[in-house]
């Protein structure tokens, strides 16, 4: 059995069999400065509580699986250097050699699902990359998604991804992609895609059953829950495109590859449209924990 070290308010909150939202950490460690990226943490655990549910940030720390940081180990950790960014190829050895890691995706639906949290809210999920027939380079999330039983509230997909492919491998995954309250996929930034969603559901409720009525019927993996951006947060589709195809060309041209793809491509749209990426990130990942909170308190609801 792994050691588990939960903050005071998630051992509360399990005590009391309160709803929980697993958060992951790669947001604190290699998405903002700091110290925007404490504020934001902080505020995003805050929006959940607000919303009825007890945030859980996800880290290895020293070893040791965290599940919900204290707020001087959220400091800390947002001012750390060399934390490692994990995903399942590298979350045991991180633990095993006593690193420090913030957890991606898959690293925190893993950590998620050995905690007894069903439920986890992240900005947007990694997916195919432009180009991945020739590279193969197909985010781990996906398969993770297929494997832990975890309903992750997610964005969509990245933009700077192929979305066609993305959706592509999540159905032959067997993943449910369920779009909130709209039948578009949305892409990140952008509430809308050219891409018709698999499924769509109008409540947290119906959300709760779809996961619930997995469970029962003894399904492996999790579900994709769809949530838009705000309209009145969003860079619009038609604006971002040139964006995104503009810094994959200057990546291409400065033969950027692998786990530097990724980072590269968002420097760079932040960069072009002059931090308004950032500022719509923020306000998606806030929209994805309200209603992971509502997802998690209708399924702590239930009774079966």
């Amino acid at each position: 059995m792994i050691d588990i070290q939960y903050s005071a308010e998630v051992r509360a909150a399990k005590d009391a069999g309160q709803p929980i939202v697993a958060l992951e950490s790669t947001i604190i460690t290699h998405g903002m400065p700091f110290p925007q990226n404490i504020e934001v943490a902080a505020q995003v655990e805050q929006d959940i509580r607000d919303a009825g549910a007890i945030p859980a940030t996800m880290a290895v720390i020293k070893g040791k699986l965290h599940v919900g940081l204290e707020a001087d180990e959220l400091n800390a950790l947002g001012q750390a250097q060399g934390v490692a960014k994990l995903s399942r190829a590298d979350m045991a050895a991180c633990m095993a050699t006593g690193g420090t890691g913030a957890t991606t995706v898959a690293a925190t639906m893993i950590a998620a699902h050995y905690a007894g949290i069903e439920v986890f809210a992240t900005g947007g999920i990694g997916g195919v990359h432009q180009g991945a027939e020739t590279t193969f380079d197909i985010s781990a999330d996906l398969h993770e998604l297929a494997q832990s039983p975890v309903t992750v509230v997610a964005a969509g997909a990245k933009a700077i991804l192929d979305l066609a492919k993305t959706l592509e491998v999540l159905e032959t995954l067997g993943v449910p992609v369920i779009a909130y309250g709209q039948d578009e996929f949305p892409a990140f930034w952008s509430a809308k895609s050219p891409y018709a969603a698999p499924l769509r559901m109008d409540s947290a409720e119906d959300i709760a059953t779809a996961h619930a009525t997995r469970r029962a019927l003894g399904l492996p993996g999790g579900q994709l829950v769809a949530n838009p951006i705000p309209t009145a947060d969003q860079i619009p589709t038609e604006e971002l495109a040139p964006i995104i195809a503009s810094a994959q060309a200057d990546a291409d041209a400065h033969r950027i590859s692998g786990k530097g793809v990724t980072p590269y491509l968002l420097q760079r749209i932040y960069e072009q449209t002059e931090g308004r990426s950032l500022t719509a990130n923020i306000a998606l990942v806030r929209n994805n924990a309200r209603l992971a909170a509502g997802i998690a308190r209708a399924l702590s609801d239930r009774t079966d």
